[in-house]
């Protein structure tokens, strides 16, 4: 299963004011009912033997991603860079790019689909409409096409908003589940328990030096379909 571990190889980007980590699968990135160790304890424990911090260490999770999806997590080491990473991320300033693993079905080779997602908490997944529902709320990305393996595609998806569940549900809408996904459609789960989703790259202005920023994560090494990939 997961190997759930931080490691500091994992921190891609870091200055005074955020640090982008390189999730793996498995990862949690802040407290569930499951009581496992989230990613968010695990680096302030890290930085403050790092830093030899002696009070408490200032750490705010900018943005989610799902437990079994790898890639970019933004966090915030000061209130100041964490109050203005919230607001872009409430006004669609930082942009996020998926890569997805899915199925070798016939799909246009670049689409932008436009659906409207309502969360079932009961079951922690997102029901897909095709049009306005009470309750839904809109869900818009863009994907393209980027390799064709044997037997799957990758895509590349860029997101419009950031609804639950959103890639999972609106690819497995269109008849392309992610690699993995049993929860949307996937006819096998991964050996790993992860899904073939990776948050790849994240651009944005920075919110203190007002430089632009792109990120960009290595795939999972460990599985050569990812490898393959890149």
């Amino acid at each position: 299963m997961y190997d759930t571990q931080f490691s500091s190889h994992q921190i891609v980007y870091e200055d005074n004011h955020l640090m982008v980590i390189n999730k793996k699968a498995g990862q949690l990135v802040q407290g569930d009912k499951t009581g496992d160790e989230p990613l968010l304890d695990s680096i302030k424990n890290f930085i403050k033997i790092r830093d030899s911090k002696p009070g408490n260490v200032y750490l705010g999770l900018v943005h989610r991603i799902d437990r079994p999806t790898s890639g970019l997590v933004m966090y915030a080491k000061t209130s100041k860079a964490l109050s203005r990473l919230t607001q872009m991320v409430k006004n669609r300033e930082i942009k996020k790019t998926y890569w997805a693993i899915v199925p070798k079905e016939m799909i246009p080779q670049t689409q932008k689909l436009t659906h409207f997602l309502r969360k079932n908490e009961k079951n922690n997944k997102s029901v897909v409409f095709p049009k306005e529902t009470e309750g839904a709320k809109e869900a818009v990305l863009t994907y393209q096409i980027i390799r064709t393996l044997e037997n799957y595609q990758l895509l590349e998806v860029d997101l419009e908003t950031g609804r639950h569940h959103q890639v999972r549900a609106q690819l497995s809408k269109i008849g392309v589940p992610v690699k993995g996904d049993l929860k949307y459609g996937a006819p096998r789960s991964n050996p790993d328990g992860s899904i073939s989703l990776h948050a790849r790259t994240l651009g944005f202005i920075h919110p203190v030096t007002k430089e632009p920023v792109e990120i960009t994560a290595p795939v999972p090494q460990h599985d050569p379909l990812w490898k393959a990939c890149e």
